[in-house]
């Protein structure tokens, strides 16, 4: 089993190039089966998750390569198969994603129970709600969603929440339904916005994107297209962490600062100084920052909400943060119920916190971390566990990386480049397995690709 070996306790220091955002690159993959032209994604992180949808978009019967060190094209010329293995379907939630572009693109497909964190009970209903709004039959048999059309028809719809893969799916059917589709309490974090301009740039017309009320004109048939994903406002987020946590000096580059706001809030009452500097953002060394504390002497609160509310994929990274920061604050994630449990490792690492119930941490900083062997649960608590490594004394061990893989590309050589004493090993402290060795070879070819086309 692969693990991180971490020397934690240096300040770091350098510059750092946030990849393209992860949960834009899912449904904009999912969206190439729409047209059956070339589609080119620029700026696509090489993870696992891409990986895997890749992989089960040529299952389907696209063509899909890599054309440089983070570009892909796609062309979905021939769709043939309408099953998924089980198997590659389980490994990420994104899987779910397909439901939509086979139900416009091939009148349905069969679905297996798609994968993804386990941070509690993900609900899948808002999808087939907006599925079935738009003239989709879904029939579940052993487990398996049948989902079959006779050709999907605009329709008026109030989503039951603000789903974001939810609204991914209804925006991708209803990009090819006869009619208008208006779907109201619709998710508008930058992936859906993403997602979004890119389906424009393939001919459909859709009006309101970046707020709760989508417009869809949709259309009979969607051309190919050329488009470039945003930077990660998650990855943006946990490199701030980072700065904070080990007290470094670090300056995150074409950051998608308009997407910031609720970030740099949230991350503003743990008392942290972060500059804006154009596209950039700067995280001056040595601070020692102490929690905000609300009018009257309250003490605050770092909450989630649908966009644009904090990020509920932050809250893990806002936590470890906490740690290192003089007052006391409440990390509230009200999203899901298993997120906060990796709380106790951070326990175990010396921090002062509370875990009030599975939505609530208290925390009491500033408390110093040590060196801990630790597992990590999802991606965003393994990358939280990772920083509190960073930042604390001594010498820890991470496991079950290909979780913080799924999310971070090349996270340890990133990090190297900053400075941290990072270090790839397996459970006997001897080199990586061969899978993960295959894919970082690929990476380091496409980094010599790079250094040729200059």
């Amino acid at each position: 089993m692969p693990k991180f070996i971490v020397h934690g306790g240096k300040r770091l220091q350098g510059t750092v190039v946030p990849n393209g955002n992860k949960n834009a690159a899912l449904p904009m993959l999912a969206a190439t089966l729409l047209t059956d032209e070339d589609v080119f994604l620029e700026n696509v992180p090489r993870i696992k998750d891409v990986l895997t949808l890749i992989e089960l978009l040529k299952v389907l019967g696209a063509e899909a390569e890599w054309t440089g060190p983070n570009e892909v094209r796609v062309r979905a010329a021939n769709i043939g198969g309408t099953q998924l293995d089980a198997g590659a379907a389980s490994r990420i939630r994104a899987s779910i994603l397909l439901a939509g572009p086979m139900l416009a693109r091939a009148g349905g497909m069969q679905l297996p129970p798609p994968g993804g964190d386990v941070i509690g009970r993900r609900r899948v209903d808002t999808h087939f709600f907006a599925l079935q709004k738009l003239g989709a039959r879904v029939i579940e048999e052993n487990g398996i969603w049948r989902l079959q059309s006779d050709g999907l028809k605009g329709a008026n719809m109030f989503l039951d929440e603000p789903s974001v893969t939810g609204t991914e799916n209804a925006v991708m059917a209803a990009s090819m339904a006869e009619g208008e589709t208006v779907i109201r309490n619709a998710a508008a974090e930058p992936h859906v916005q993403d997602l979004c301009h890119m389906l424009v740039k393939m001919g459909c017309q859709i009006e309101g994107i970046g707020t709760g009320t989508l417009r869809i004109q949709g259309k009979k048939r969607l051309s190919g297209c050329r488009t470039r994903i945003t930077a990660d406002h998650i990855e943006v987020g946990s490199f701030i962490g980072l700065a904070a946590v080990t007290k470094s000096e670090i300056t995150i580059k074409d950051a998608a600062v308009e997407h910031l706001d609720s970030t740099l809030i949230g991350f503003g009452r743990l008392g942290l100084n972060v500059e804006v500097r154009g596209d950039d953002l700067f995280i001056p060394g040595g601070q020692d920052p102490e929690v905000i504390l609300d009018m009257g002497g309250h003490i605050p609160k770092v909450d989630d909400g649908p966009w644009p509310a904090f990020p509920a994929d932050l809250t893990s990274i806002a936590l470890v943060t906490a740690t290192q920061v003089r007052g006391t604050i409440l990390v509230h994630e009200k999203m899901f119920e298993s997120r906060m449990f990796f709380a106790d490792k951070l326990v175990g690492m010396g921090a002062r916190l509370v875990l009030c119930d599975p939505h609530r941490v208290l925390v009491i900083g500033p408390s110093q971390l040590h060196g801990a062997i630790v597992e990590s649960p999802d991606i965003r608590a393994g990358m939280a566990l990772l920083i509190a490594a960073l930042g604390a004394e001594g010498r820890s061990e991470i496991f079950n990386t290909g979780q913080i893989e799924r999310g971070y590309e090349r996270i340890d050589e990133r990090l190297q480049a900053l400075g941290a004493d990072i270090r790839r090993a397996d459970s006997r402290g001897e080199a990586e397995d061969a899978s993960d060795a295959t894919h970082r070879l690929a990476m380091k070819q496409a980094d010599a690709e790079r250094e040729v086309r200059g």
